[in-house]
């Protein structure tokens, strides 16, 4: 990323006429000079943000909070009541399904209309339409109306398009949640290299997709700037402000402190452990201190007070080798009554993406385990660590109460535990799994043979 400011909104803001009657139309047409027969609406009011090239930019914010509004904006699709605007660089956006398409036409030939829109000439179009229609992968639909195609084919003709002009800024606004799974995978792999080159504004309700693809996030809240900076940090605050919003202001707080980094401090064994342990490959983790003042939101009728791995035995771990077999440990003290307490927790990577977790509500779903004020109250998980690549990771944990549809959240911590990876043999994937077997078999003909490993 370089200090070159590719996107500047100062001020930016954006208001709509809402008019009660038909007739206060005409009032406003003739007696306007003198009276206002109309209500003012604001989707936006006053954002400025600057966005460095190179950067991938997150916007978040509830339905009707303006993101959608701040894009167009930006694009040029909208002219802004005030506030100014300045981008360097050709952008290609993909605003809404078929946003630029006529209906009318084939898609083919809504290829050549978008393109030109984006500033190709016909000779560059014509140069690239067999990989634009390949990317698409629409086949003989391309030479049908786009009236007749369906939202995800709307939006396969859409990024394809995109994805072939060479645009200096990508606008993607929650477009890719209309594809099947093979085509966003696609649509991934070309945001992930294009991220290396480009920049990237980029609108989604999957905060998890946001902190996986962006270094900065734009959080907006009735059409005004909430906050701005690292997608890790400002995702966490929304997710928390919205699980909040059920409870009372009273009782419902947000705090902690995120830190620079982590302080100091059977049957189904995989055939490979012997190997693996005497190698360098070996899955070797070590463990920090559980983190009392990280960041954590609820209502803190119990508060979380430990989390800590320990061996089957119940001796606290401070190193761990992945395919093992551990328990996680969570340790409360209610503060008040609670009648159902759900314990559960999400082991993340350094990127905020949640690796796996799970909470106590299957197993106890049918009984009744009441806590009273002043007790203390605790959880245990035991299972095989997945095989990790090298790396920091962390345990989220949450103490709730209800089910797993309603519940009230007493004690949320985000990154309440680290631990680092110092070695691994998993290289591609985000994790690795524990085999029970591993065998090559070779066919002869007539025979068969298993190759015996070292």
């Amino acid at each position: 990323m370089s200090s070159e400011v590719v996107i500047r909104a100062q001020g930016l803001s954006k208001a709509y006429s809402i008019y009660r009657n038909p007739a206060d139309r005409l009032k406003q047409f003739i007696f306007g000079r003198w009276k206002r027969f109309y209500d003012e609406y604001w989707a936006l009011k006053d954002v400025s943000v600057d966005i460095f090239r190179g950067e991938t930019i997150g916007i978040i914010g509830r339905n009707g909070s303006g993101k959608s509004t701040l894009l167009q904006l930006i694009y040029g699709t909208l002219s802004p009541t005030s506030g100014v605007r300045e981008i360097r660089g050709r952008v290609a956006a993909l605003l809404e399904l078929g946003a630029g398409f006529n209906p009318e036409f084939t898609g083919r030939e809504n290829v050549f209309l978008a393109a030109s829109i984006l500033g190709l000439s016909k000779e560059e179009i014509d140069a690239r339409l067999d990989m634009i229609l390949d990317f698409a992968g629409i086949g003989d639909f391309i030479d049908q109306p786009v009236k007749l195609y369906s939202s995800g084919m709307y939006a396969r003709l859409a990024f394809a398009v995109a994805a072939h002009v060479d645009a200096d800024v990508l606008i993607i606004d929650e477009i890719l949640s209309v594809g099947d799974a093979a085509f966003t995978q696609k649509c991934m792999r070309f945001i992930t290299k294009f991220k290396e080159q480009g920049t990237i504004l980029f609108v989604s309700h999957d905060t998890a997709a946001v902190v996986n693809l962006c270094d900065r996030c734009v959080w907006l809240d009735a059409g005004r700037l909430r906050k701005v900076g690292p997608a890790r940090d400002v995702c966490e605050e929304y997710a928390a402000a919205i699980a909040g919003e059920s409870e009372s202001p009273d009782v419902f707080k947000i705090g902690g402190v995120r830190k620079g980094g982590p302080m100091a401090v059977s049957d189904q064994t995989d055939v490979r452990r012997e190997i693996l342990r005497g190698s360098n490959a070996r899955n070797t983790i070590e463990v920090f201190d559980f983190d009392p003042n990280a960041p954590w939101f609820g209502t803190k009728g119990v508060a979380i007070t430990g989390i800590h791995f320990t061996d089957p035995a119940g001796a606290k771990l401070l190193t761990l080798d992945g395919g093992e077999e551990v328990v996680l440990e969570i340790h409360g003290q209610a503060v008040q009554d609670v009648r159902q307490p759900i314990f559960g927790f999400y082991v993340k990577d350094r990127l905020g993406q949640r690796l796996f977790g799970d909470n106590t509500f299957i197993k106890y779903r049918h009984s009744v385990n009441p806590v009273r004020a002043g007790e203390r109250v605790s959880a245990s998980f035991r299972f095989i660590l997945p095989y990790l690549p090298s790396g920091d990771y962390s345990v989220s944990c949450a103490i709730a109460e209800g089910s797993q549809d309603s519940h009230v959240q007493h004690h949320w911590i985000e990154d309440a535990l680290f631990f680092k990876v110092l070695s691994s043999h998993v290289v591609q994937g985000l994790i690795g799994v524990a085999m029970h077997d591993i065998t090559i078999t070779i066919d002869q003909g007539s025979t068969r043979s298993n190759v015996e490993g070292v």
